[in-house]
């Protein structure tokens, strides 16, 4: 261990150390290893770069941490302890204590405290982003570097740099194998992320060993590659060696920079690789106290901090943060005096609002019975969105032709290395990298949107997920929607994902009928601000349903409405569907009314929406005395048994598909209005009352 630094900077490092481990001790749950070794990495950043005010930890231009290696999330708590970050957001009941008291530390993955056991954003001030699955925090890292390239180049002006904050961010061995990293780290290079950090722990140690077993791949060298400038410190402790690399990242203007910093799980002799560390388990009572002398502390005292240790923090980290935010804000009210229209946008992005008339070039469709593909219509509508929301961007994971996703306004242009304010983005085929970037977007106050095929979904649902945790309000349109789209066959045709979808907490799904819903759809996506959106479209042209014989597509709002309905509005059947099957239950519908049989069309967008609706609203869609009862739904059938009951007929996908034609596929599962009708009829009947 090098010994070199300044005494109290030694202190404040063994602080992080020893606080880390206790609180693992105590909740005997966690990772120590990486709070022990990453500890100087951590502490040289904050103390001596970092730009953040610990009295405002949302502060708009203040630099990014994140912690990718999120079982070390002990490291992190501990230095929001110290650096005195104040509480800050709607989850606290009393707002600027500390973000991290000292009671959190001791409760450390306990119910309650704000200490987790991988950090939560929005539970916890100074948590960026929820990390814990690798390579997340990496990867949304990028797209909170790509969200500072373009507030600079569309808000910046000439002695006006209100945004030049820069993005870091500790990964491990872990996040360095997973894939989205990899993803993530070729796009940030080909985009010449230059404000972007990432401090590489390499300790050669995962869950099952060292790391040998599995690579001996040069990482340095594969960065390289992807157009990234590579530096390398020996010893994590030496404080001088990681100072210097932080200041050539400073001074870098050209491309994105990994440090990669040689680290020992051990606290002891640099080569000792402690089992019970290197496997995310306590270090047991008798290594603590081991520890803790190595370190100069009582060994039988808990979670001590030395005097001058909190000051220390604030006389650096603290007064920098302060310092610099204070002249952020002179600035940014010179600003708001010489760009009030700019400034406004930017209060108000900050403030998750929308601009005034938003939704004034909304689209109204015609009644066609050709129609178009809802991801047809959906394009229309989101460039409108656009045109009146200038931080409305995203793109597709090289699918924007098929998904229609591109802004085709002049103003729009593309983001990429040279043009960081372009709207349109060009993801590649990393759909996982593109959503944990969406993610970091969104983070970041931008309305970001990103793109694919329903399918392909599965390739990212990791990053997916953790937007749904966040609850923030990315946009995800996913088209190519059920087996209708033919040919490609079953390895295209999604099944199972709309149910996964919809068991997916906080995750709003809406599938529309035709272009009027898809209208109402986006029309309640903007307006979220705790939540993600998935829009999920068709590829087949659906008609435009003539609005002024059957309901308004407003109803869209509330998950499920009425969209056709017995004369009387006493339906003797009720025929249930979301998205393109809506149609076939309407031919059928009309059928049955000719055939005189009382039937009622729900058009069922959103489950998440509908369930939010009062029970006197659900029962009058859904009448409890109506027991008869229809679903259709090109997917799996798993969860429609909630509204067509157990004795109700669903008729939905048991298979993976097939390759033909849509027409064809159609019609080889059963999906069209005769099968629609002969199942309305069996339901009569086996619900019909004795005589």
């Amino acid at each position: 261990m090098n010994n070199d630094a300044p005494p109290l900077d030694l202190l404040c490092i063994n602080t992080l150390r020893t606080l880390s481990i206790d609180a693992v001790q105590k909740a005997n749950s966690g990772h120590p290893g990486t709070p022990l070794g990453a500890a100087p990495v951590a502490y040289c950043l904050w103390q001596r770069f970092l730009r953040y005010d610990p009295n405002d930890p949302d502060w708009p231009n203040r630099d990014r941490f994140v912690l990718s290696v999120g079982h070390a999330s002990a490291l992190l708590f501990s230095l929001l302890h110290l650096c005195g970050v104040k509480a800050k957001g709607p989850h606290y009941a009393e707002q600027g204590g500390l973000a991290v008291t000292m009671a959190d530390l001791q409760n450390f993955r306990q119910e309650g405290s704000r200490c987790t056991g991988h950090p939560e954003y929005a539970w916890t001030s100074g948590v960026e982003t929820t990390t814990g699955p690798l390579g997340q925090g990496v990867a949304t890292s990028v797209g909170m570097a790509i969200a500072q390239r373009w507030l600079a180049a569309t808000y910046n002006r000439p002695g006006h740099e209100l945004f030049d904050y820069k993005v870091y961010a500790l990964c491990g061995d872990g996040d360095m194998m997973e894939g989205v990293s990899a993803e993530a780290a070729s796009l940030a290079g080909h985009l010449k992320l230059a404000n972007l950090c990432w401090i590489y722990d390499d300790n050669q140690i995962s869950i099952e060993g060292a790391t040998s077993i599995t690579s001996d791949e040069d990482v340095g060298a594969r960065f390289e590659a992807y157009g990234w400038k590579v530096l390398r410190v020996a010893d994590a402790n030496d404080l001088e060696a990681l100072t210097h690399s932080l200041r050539e990242f400073d001074a870098t203007q050209d491309r994105p920079t990994l440090i990669v910093v040689r680290s020992h799980i051990g606290f002891g002799a640099p080569n000792k690789q402690d089992t019970k560390e290197a496997h995310g388990e306590p270090l047991g009572t008798e290594e603590v106290r081991l520890a803790k002398k190595f370190f100069g502390f009582d060994p039988d005292a808990q979670f001590a901090v030395p005097e001058g240790v909190r000051g220390h923090f604030e006389a650096h980290f603290g007064e920098r943060g302060t310092s610099e935010h204070d002249a952020w804000n002179a600035q940014y009210a010179a600003y708001r005096a010489h760009y009030p229209e700019l400034a406004a946008e930017i209060d108000r992005m900050q403030r998750h609002e929308l601009p005034e008339g938003w939704d004034s070039e909304l689209p109204a469709f015609a009644a066609d019975t050709k129609g178009m593909a809802t991801r047809e219509s959906s394009g229309k509508v989101l460039n409108a969105i656009a045109r009146q929301v200038p931080w409305l961007l995203g793109g597709a994971a090289d699918l924007s032709p098929s998904t229609k996703t591109a802004l085709g306004f002049e103003q729009a242009g593309e983001f990429k290395s040279g043009n960081y304010g372009g709207r349109n983005f060009h993801f590649g085929i990393r759909e996982h990298a593109m959503c944990a970037i969406a993610s970091g977007m969104t983070l970041s106050r931008l309305r970001a949107y990103a793109a694919t095929f329903f399918i392909f979904t599965d390739y990212c649902r990791g990053a997916v997920r953790l937007g749904a945790m966040m609850g923030i309000p990315v946009i995800y349109i996913w088209t190519h929607d059920s087996i209708s789209m033919g040919e490609d066959g079953p390895t295209h045709q999604p099944v199972e994902q709309l149910a996964s979808f919809r068991a997916m907490p906080g995750m709003t799904l809406l599938r529309p009928a035709d272009a009027n819903e898809v209208v109402e759809a986006w029309r309640v996506v903007m307006q979220l601000t705790d939540r993600p959106a998935s829009l999920v479209l068709s590829r087949q042209a659906l008609p435009t349903l003539d609005r002024t014989r059957y309901a308004s597509a407003s109803g869209v709002a509330r998950g499920a409405y009425v969209l056709a309905d017995a004369p009387d509005g006493k339906p003797d059947v009720l025929l249930l569907a979301s998205g393109s099957e809506v149609t076939l239950c309407m031919a059928a519908y009309e059928q049955l009314q000719r055939e005189g049989i009382a039937s009622r069309v729900v058009s069922m967008p959103s489950w998440d929406l509908f369930e939010r609706q009062s029970d006197d609203y659900r029962d009058s869609v859904l009448p409890p005395s109506v027991e008869a009862r229809v679903s259709v739904e090109e997917a799996s059938p798993l969860g429609w048994e909630r509204y067509v009951g157990r004795r109700g007929t669903i008729i939905g996908m048991r298979s993976f598909g097939l390759s033909a034609p849509g027409k064809v596929a159609e019609a080889h599962f059963g999906f069209d209005a005769a099968h629609v009708v002969a199942a309305a009829k069996e339901q009569l009947a086996r619900h019909a009352r004795p005589a």
